[in-house]
């Protein structure tokens, strides 16, 4: 045999030698002896102490909430005697215009006419802006209450170790226990805090 072929025969041979031992798998070793599950988290449990506030009564039952909106409807009593006057002069005039008409020559008929027509523009308008006005008075004696209110609430809350208090929803809450309000205990809270014959915080008076 020649030089050649025995280098060939060796290489071959080598190379089967080394397709076995790449097709060998690995030993895996063994566990250890004493390994252990890692221990589960220990479960936390918390209760959460809720209570529910009824805002838009805490508002409008506080003696403050009583004096403000007391003034609100003052104000509009003074303009429901307002509009009923202006109803009653165009009621008059209409009256003048169905009783003379026959009489009146059609340039008085028609400057009676422009009259009716003024007034009941203005009149409108009036109701309009008056309602407006009345609505803007409600908003901020509301909204003044309110966020004197949540300082209040939240003193309270923490006072009681409360988690969360929640608004009374009607759409919401199908129940709630009485128990669980705290609406009249807000109410006293504030009144305390506020109490009548105060003076009223800067800027909360109403416009005349």
């Amino acid at each position: 045999m020649s030089l050649r072929s025995i280098l060939h025969l060796a290489i071959a041979v080598a190379a089967v030698h080394s397709a076995g031992m790449a097709q060998t798998p690995p030993a895996t070793p063994p566990p250890p002896a004493q390994a252990q599950a890692a221990p589960a988290p220990a479960a936390v449990i918390t209760t959460a102490k809720l209570a529910w506030l009824n805002l838009e009564e805490a508002i409008f039952r506080c003696e403050e909430g009583r004096r403000e909106f007391g003034e609100v409807q003052k104000f509009v009593d003074k303009k429901n005697q307002e509009l009923q006057a202006a109803q009653k002069d165009l009621e008059a005039l209409r009256n003048q215009l169905f009783a003379q008409a026959a009489k009146l020559t059609d340039e008085a008929r028609a400057d009676l006419e422009e009259q009716i027509d003024a007034r009941e523009t203005g009149l409108q308008r009036f109701q309009q802006d008056t309602q407006r006005e009345i609505d803007a008075r409600r908003v901020r004696t509301t909204n003044m209450i309110g966020r004197k209110m949540l300082p209040i609430l939240e003193k309270f809350s923490k006072e009681k170790g409360l988690s969360a208090v929640l608004y009374l929803n009607s759409s919401r809450d199908g129940w709630v226990d009485p128990a669980l309000v705290i609406t009249e205990e807000i109410i006293k809270a504030y009144n305390q805090a506020y109490p009548p014959g105060a003076a009223s915080t800067p800027g909360t008076a109403q416009k005349p």
